[in-house]
Order: structure tokens, then C-alpha cells, then sequence
């Protein structure tokens, strides 16, 4: 926790810096990027840089970190920083990066507010940085451990071995060790970062969800909507080479549970939750499974068969869909346009599993609390950086 002085200046001073973080953290990037540019040639997602996404997740959760110190100060705010811990080790970060950011950060935050950053001030803030960043860092070190690696040793080279069209922006891979060890352990939800080349010679970091696995084989599907993701579209056919990390993500399955199981997706979030319903039917599951999934159309919805087919396999499945615009002139009304859990029947006891954008997380999340689940009873997972949990 924060010490007693720390504590109020922290108090004090949190309107006027988290007033001004979103300018601290773009000068926070420059001044980084200036000292470090192979950070930004191959490490940050510099799509989401441009578009600012990652500048504002970086600013709530410095943000939202500060403020559940001092409201909560003995607790500690495990859901968001186990979050960014599993991002950061499926991108390989060590603790010895942290002092570089702090230096550059906190550099930031004097040229933005000035004489109002005091020796005090700065040492108030250093202290909130330095737990939260030996928070992660100790997660981190866990998570490696587990993953039974060294500390940022989550690289490896994959051979593809096979390669299919789920729809015609939508491809799955599956890869396995190029040097022939069995594939890593994964829980199903889980995603890797996978590293490519692209043609100006930086190598930029993506991270997918498996959609499914076996001893020897991942298996992750990439929807084209980027520079990292059109690269293995064009380029990574079966007998080439990608660099993967082992399978990180703080939201997955609980298989050593029997509690009912909501999946809750839109578009291309439906990955992680084929994954789920693949191992739930691979160990004969008979776990009560509802399966709800919105998309524009038929022939955008990737793994539309087997979503048919792992539902008719599981004893106690079911699946709804929803189609902005469903080819079958005879598709229910009720299941156009936007998803609508109300019309579901959500069991009690139910752990529900939510992936897609955020405008969608919030409304089907807001749907489940105001239908009776527990919030601690609902998880999400949601491309690029969380910019829903970091303010929150």
C-alpha cells in the first residue's frame, strides 16, 4: 500500500495528473520511441499507436491503478493488472524494461505539468509506479515460471502444417514446434502473440485466440484487418515458418468446474469461444453449454459449421445466433440485427465468457448483471488494448 504521505499527495495531486495524462502519455511514447526505436519497430503495436487506442489503455490504468490504491488501499486490483501481466509475457517483457519506462514516463509528466511536479509530487508518483510495477512484475515472473520458460523466453519458431478458409477475410492456422517438441500447454479462451516481418523490415507483434489445439498443434484464426494479419494471409501457407509465444490470457475456461457455461460473442470473437467448445466436447463434457453469437451476416460468421457440429456433439448444448442480415428469408425475426440475451434463458450458477468489441461487451455485460449474474461471474476478452478496464 501507499505510505501515509504518499497516500495524500496521491490525493491531492490525482485530478490534476489524471487530468493530464492523456497528454503526458503521448510525449511518454516520443520521448521513449526517440531513446528506443526498436521498441516501436518491434515491440508496440504501432496500429495502435497511430490510432492513439494504446496511449489511452496505458493512461486509465496508471489511472484506475492510483485510484483503487487510495479507495481500496488493502487491496489490490488483481483483475486489471493479471490482464496486463499476461499481455505483457506473451510479448516476452522483462523487469528489466520497467526502469526504462519509468524514466521516460515520469520525464513525461514534468514537461507536461512543470514546477507542479515537486520532489514530493514525483515521489508520490514514484511510489504508485513502482507498486503497480512490481506487481506485474512478480506476475509476470509467475507466469513465466508456469510457462516454464526464462524470464521473457516465450519465443518460438512454428512450422505451419495447415492452413484453411473459415470465410474469405477469416483464416485459421495450425502450427506446430519447428523443432518438433510437443506444443505448449494451453487453456482454452487463451491467445498467442505471434511476430512477422513486414516488407519495411520491422517485426510486428499480433496476438490471436486459439481456436483449438491438440498435444502436438496450435491452432489460431486471423480475421484480415491489418498490416500483421494481411502478412499471413499472403504469406503463410503450409511449410513456412512463424515466430509464436507460448499461450498467455487471464480468461479461460474452468475445467476443474461443472457450473454452466454462457459464450457470448460477436464477429470474429468467436474464436476463443470455438476453442472453449472444442475442449469442452474433446473431454466429453457434460456441462451445461449456451452458446450466443451475433454477426453480420452467414457467410461473415467463421466456424459456422462447427459451431453446428461441437454444439451437436456436447449433451447439453445449445446455440443461438444472431444476423444483421441473414441470407434465409425464412430466418426468425426475433434473431435480426443485434444480439438480445434477454431472450435467453441464463441458468443459475452460469460463468459467462464475453468476446467481441466494446460497445458490445458493455451491453451484453449490462444485459447478464440485469438478467441476475454475478459481475464476478463474468469474464471478457476484448482485441487490442482494454480500454474498458482500465477506466473502469
Amino acid at each position: 500500500m501507499l505510505s501515509a504521505q504518499a497516500a495524500s499527495t496521491v490525493r491531492a495531486t490525482l485530478p490534476a495528473v489524471g487530468g493530464a495524462i492523456g497528454e503526458i502519455t503521448p510525449v511518454f511514447y516520443r520521448r521513449l520511441f526517440a531513446a528506443h526505436p526498436e521498441l516501436a519497430r518491434d515491440l508496440f503495436n504501432r496500429g495502435n499507436q497511430a490510432a492513439g487506442s494504446q496511449q489511452q489503455a496505458l493512461a486509465g490504468s496508471i489511472a484506475a491503478f492510483a485510484t483503487a490504491l487510495l479507495e481500496r488501499p488493502q487491496e489490490r486490483p488483481d483483475a486489471m493488472l493479471a490482464r496486463i501481466a499476461h499481455k505483457h509475457a506473451s510479448l516476452g517483457v522483462c523487469a528489466e524494461q520497467y526502469p526504462v519506462v519509468r524514466e521516460h514516463l515520469f520525464a513525461a509528466i514534468a514537461e507536461v505539468l512543470g514546477e507542479a511536479v515537486t520532489p514530493e509530487v514525483a515521489a508520490a508518483w514514484d511510489e504508485v509506479y513502482w507498486l503497480m510495477a512490481n506487481a506485474l512484475i512478480a506476475i509476470e515472473a509467475r507466469l513465466y515460471q508456469e510457462a516454464g520458460v526464462p524470464a521473457g523466453g516465450v519465443w518460438g519458431e512454428y512450422l505451419v502444417v495447415g492452413r484453411r478458409d473459415e470465410t474469405p477475410e477469416v483464416v485459421t492456422f495450425e502450427v506446430r514446434p519447428a523443432d518438433g517438441s510437443p506444443a505448449p500447454a494451453q487453456s482454452p479462451g487463451q491467445y498467442v502473440s505471434v511476430q512477422v516481418e513486414l516488407a519495411d523490415g520491422a517485426h510486428q507483434i499480433r496476438q490471436y485466440s486459439l481456436s483449438g489445439a491438440s498435444a502436438e498443434t496450435l491452432r489460431f484464426s486471423v480475421k484480415r484487418d491489418g498490416e500483421v494479419s494481411t502478412r499471413l494471409h499472403e504469406h503463410a501457407a503450409p511449410g513456412s515458418t512463424v515466430r509464436v509465444s507460448r499461450p498467455f490470457g487471464d480468461v479461460h475456461l474452468d475445467e476443474a468446474g461443472d457450473s454452466p457455461v454462457l459464450l457470448v460473442s460477436a464477429g470474429i470473437g468467436c474464436t476463443p469461444m470455438i476453442g472453449i467448445l472444442d475442449r469442452l466436447a474433446a473431454t466429453g463434457s457434460k456441462r451445461r453449454v449456451i452458446s450466443a453469437h451475433a454477426d453480420r451476416s452467414p457467410a461473415e460468421h467463421a466456424f459456422r459449421a462447427e459451431l453446428a457440429r461441437l454444439t451437436a456433439e456436447l449433451p447439453e448444448a445449445e446455440a443461438h445466433i444472431w444476423y444483421e442480415h441473414p441470407a434465409d428469408a425464412d430466418w426468425p425475426a426475433d434473431r435480426t440485427g443485434l444480439i438480445d440475451l434477454d431472450a435467453l434463458v441464463v441458468p443459475a450458477g452460469a460463468t459467462a465468457y464475453l468476446c467481441g468489441p466494446l460497445p458490445f461487451l458493455r451491453f451484453t455485460r449490462n444485459q447478464l448483471i440485469d438478467a441476475g449474474v454475478p459481475a464476478a461471474s463474468i469474464h471478457y476478452e476484448v482485441f487490442g488494448p482494454d480500454l474498458w478496464l482500465a477506466n473502469a
